[in-house]
């Protein structure tokens, strides 16, 4: 027999179902709550509210446990790649080496933009944000693939949008980072893998030879996985309340876009490199930031360390800390920011306090140091994370439509005057 739950108003009872995921974790089915009773929940910021079953990502933020469609992240960030592991939250399933193939090849063949969007881009200002510039080059997609925006497309057409926009978006965050350096923009280079052509499109010139360092394209590899989804978040979320409209697939990514553009979203670890600028600007002392970190009477926030939904080690940060050691060791970069974080990191790790809390480092803090040691400003720091991002916002919009979910629409409690009378005295 399936559980219950009751809601009891006045002299009236209400029976509401309590439904099952396949991890065990409940919820409360009110969907046919006000219709019985009149009555709405409110939960500012939807913390207890699921919108959505979904069968993308598992997370359990006590247990520091993340899944894409049930394979573990250290499995994924270890065995896969950003392109196959973006198939999988897509799809549904690893690809067959045959499969991963022509997709490869689909991508590489569409990474090229049409010419005119560099107009787009000659329009922006160099001091444009790099996050204004590309949400605005997504959304110009829709005048360049006009079919896009047909909300009863076929299954093909929707793979060929989904191509497109996988392939473009290394393009235009690349773009976008040379429109802020006031430098001309370089093109694809098919010949170089997903990470490597897009590090190649940022950090070259036209005029000189690079080369892409393994390393580093391996980092960014990992980083892009640990960054392909999590669940239904701010940018998730909008995604699929914009897609629920029926608007297409590039408009409903730019608007994630945006909502990752937020500084309590995407820009947490730029807040880390803030963070450790002011350490540094402060004599570079990490003891005492850290006893200014645990006293309660401070306003000083340790940036990077916990975490929202995770309660334990955030599993991803395990991950890209190795890559982050790595990184550092292979580029032997000297910056007195990055020994302000290693000091930090170790003081943290052995710090009673912090332990027993379990305020350990998190993906955010080992980004934030990766993407400085490359050499990426910090306004490109949400850029990145909205490149690693894009598989999953495609997959959850793919899984709204497919699922014909209802156009999102939100209640409310009304606050404000009641029914007043038009004064006298505004009357001509």
């Amino acid at each position: 027999m399936s559980d219950t739950a009751f809601i009891k108003y006045k002299d009236q009872s209400y029976e509401l179902p309590v439904v099952e995921g396949n991890e065990n974790e409940k919820a409360i089915d009110i969907s046919k709550l006000r219709g019985e009773s009149g009555l709405i929940t409110i939960d500012p910021g939807f913390k207890n509210t699921g919108s959505t079953r979904s069968a993308i990502t598992f997370l359990d933020g006590e247990k520091g446990i993340l899944r894409y469609r049930g394979y573990s992240i250290e499995d994924l960030a270890e065995k896969s790649s950003f392109i196959e592991v973006s198939y999988l939250l897509i799809y549904g399933e690893l690809p067959t080496a045959d499969q991963l193939k022509i997709y490869k090849d689909e991508i590489t063949k569409h990474t090229l933009v049409h010419e005119d969007i560099k107009k787009i881009l000659e329009g922006f200002p160099s001091n444009a944000h790099p996050m204004g510039v590309l949400s605005s080059l997504v959304t110009s997609l829709t005048a360049f693939y006009p079919k896009s925006l047909d909300p009863n497309r076929s299954s093909e057409a929707v793979d060929k949008s989904i191509i497109r926009i996988l392939a473009k978006m290394p393009t235009f965050a690349a773009w976008a980072f040379k429109n802020e350096a006031g430098h001309p923009v370089n093109y694809p280079d098919n010949k170089l893998d997903y990470c490597s052509n897009f590090l190649k499109m940022m950090f070259s010139l036209p005029t000189e030879d690079y080369e892409v360092d393994p390393v580093v394209a391996n980092a960014l590899d990992k980083l892009l996985i640990l960054h392909a989804d999590h669940e239904q978040n701010c940018s998730t979320s909008t995604v699929r309340i914009v897609g629920s409209s029926q608007a297409s697939m590039y408009v409903s990514i730019s608007a994630g876009i945006n909502a990752l553009w937020g500084p309590l979203h995407g820009g947490a670890n730029q807040a880390v490199i803030e963070m450790l600028e002011a350490i540094r600007k402060d004599g570079g002392d990490t003891k005492k930031w850290m006893a200014k970190a645990k006293d309660k009477n401070d306003p000083f926030r340790l940036m990077g360390f916990g975490h929202r939904v995770y309660k334990n080690f955030d599993p991803r940060a395990k991950i890209i800390k190795k890559a982050a050691d790595d990184v550092l060791e292979k580029l032997g970069v000297n910056d007195p920011i990055l020994d302000i974080a290693k000091g930090l990191e170790e003081e943290a790790l052995r710090d009673q306090y912090f332990v027993e809390r379990k305020l350990y480092p998190n993906v955010d803090f080992y980004s934030g140091i990766i993407y400085r040691a490359l050499g990426i400003p910090v306004d490109m720091f949400t850029v990145m994370f909205a490149i690693g991002r894009l598989p999953g916002w495609i997959a959850q919009w793919k899984e709204m439509r497919e699922n014909n979910e209802p156009i999102g629409r939100p209640r409310q409690v009304y606050t404000g005057h009641t029914q007043r009378p038009y004064p006298e005295i505004n009357k001509r």
